[in-house]
Parts: structure tokens; C-alpha cells; sequence
């Protein structure tokens, strides 16, 4: 088993684990009810964990995840140059589309 991903809110976590599952990848929730240890232990210890229960879905979980975020962050127009919010699938000042997300491999 592999950690994916971590955060303090577990609202992030179960949607990271839910989006993984959609995916048809495999993940263990862990530390799901730890909060209440806070205090008794440092605080990035009791945070909810996500798991990948097959290492070789390593990679694909992490480029979803990336997508992910990167569908969550304000964008720069190409045409402009304006800043959008992440909601906007438009450019505000001009109304050229948002680009399309780089699905590129790191490696």
C-alpha cells in the first residue's frame, strides 16, 4: 500500500478517494476518525490518509489527482491574459474558452 494523498480537511480526502473509486482504482481511508486524538498527538498525525491499495496505480491516482487540482485554480486567459476564477469555463473580459487541462507525464 501506497499514501496518496493526506489533508486536514476530510471533506478534501473523501472527495480525492470518491474521484480514485470513480476511476475504478482501489483506496483505504485511514486515520478516518483520529481528529479526536488532536493535542494528544501532532497535528499532521491525526489527518486523514488515503491509500492506494495497489502500488502500480500509483502513477494514474496521482495524474487524477493532479487533474484534479487543476481544475480547482484560477486560470489565465490565453487570449488576454485576465485572470478567471476556476468556475469560469470563459475568459470574463474577453469570452475566449478555457484551455484545455496539459495531461503531460512527468518523469
Amino acid at each position: 500500500m501506497k499514501l496518496i494523498y493526506t489533508h486536514e480537511n476530510r471533506l478534501l480526502v473523501e472527495l480525492a478517494k470518491s474521484r480514485l473509486e470513480v476511476a475504478g482504482i482501489a483506496v483505504k481511508l485511514k486515520n478516518e476518525f483520529a481528529q479526536g486524538a488532536s493535542g494528544e498527538l501532532a497535528p499532521g498525525q491525526v489527518w486523514p490518509e488515503l491509500w492506494l491499495e495497489r502500488d502500480r496505480d500509483y502513477e494514474r491516482a496521482r495524474q487524477l489527482l493532479q487533474d484534479a487540482e487543476a481544475e480547482q485554480t484560477s486560470w489565465p486567459c490565453p487570449e488576454c491574459g485576465e485572470e478567471n476564477g476556476a468556475a469560469f469555463d470563459f475568459c470574463w473580459q474577453c469570452g475566449k474558452a478555457r484551455p484545455a487541462v496539459s495531461h503531460s507525464r512527468e518523469g
